[in-house]
């Protein structure tokens, strides 16, 4: 039994339970270092504390009464990690972070990296993999409907006639699938739905068809190929 645990034992014996954590081997110390003392973190948002429950200073002053009485030599030093309001994640996590806790902060960095290979939001058109994005999550389009999209988005600020759609789309379906000018205007229809808020990237010009202008919530995957319309 170390100092540290008959210390616990004595001072605390309410603590007793957590003793054979406290018995374990101590850690290998890196070869030209030596300790020089522990960081606790305690992730204890105020509106966590039940009514009647000590509150925070008060459990800080305990924590530190208790380091006195195990080792009288110690420096203490307590600090309350602040937040923005409604921030989320773990409230330990949270601590570590706003206290400059280096392997935090490692993982911040991580994920901020990583968030960086992402797009945060808007609409992927994925050519070559022949999908659609809405804010990373995939669209549930049909192969028309992706068709369809893509038609108007690579023939960027011209406007397409329904006639045109019908030709550049179904130009190979047998005559019974090609769709009437008005079964063109329920694929658009549909489409808008399927693209939720984003809808409004396929404009309707009226009397005349459909146009894709540039959006800044769009961004294009592109093949290896030119555009249908380059010459």
């Amino acid at each position: 039994m170390n100092a540290v645990t008959q210390a616990l034992r004595t001072a605390r014996p309410d603590l007793a339970a957590a003793l054979p954590a406290l018995s374990a081997p101590e850690r290998n110390v890196p070869e030209g270092t030596e300790v020089r003392g522990f960081a606790l973190y305690v992730g204890l948002a105020d509106d966590k504390i039940a009514e009647g429950d000590p509150r925070l200073g008060t459990i800080v002053t305990r924590i530190k009464q208790l380091v006195a009485e195990l080792a009288p030599a110690a420096d203490t030093y307590a600090a309350v990690a602040l937040a923005p309001e409604g921030t989320g994640g773990r409230d330990v996590d949270v601590v570590r972070l706003a206290l400059g806790d280096p392997a935090a902060h490692a993982r911040q960095k991580q994920h901020e990296a990583e968030a960086e290979d992402r797009a945060a939001s808007g609409v992927i058109l994925d050519l070559s993999r022949k999908r659609v994005l809405l804010d990373n999550v995939p669209a549930a389009l049909t192969f028309r409907e992706f068709e369809l999209l893509q038609y108007l988005v690579l023939r960027e600020g011209r406007t397409i006639s329904r006639d045109e759609l019908i030709t550049g789309l179904w130009a190979d379906a047998p005559a019974e699938e090609v769709p009437s000018e008005r079964t063109i205007d329920v694929h658009v229809r549909r489409l808008r739905v399927k693209l939720a808020q984003y809808q409004d990237i396929v404009r309707t010009v009226r009397g005349t068809g459909y146009r894709f202008d540039r959006h800044a919530d769009v961004s294009i995957l592109h093949t290896a190929g030119p555009s249908p319309d380059a010459f």
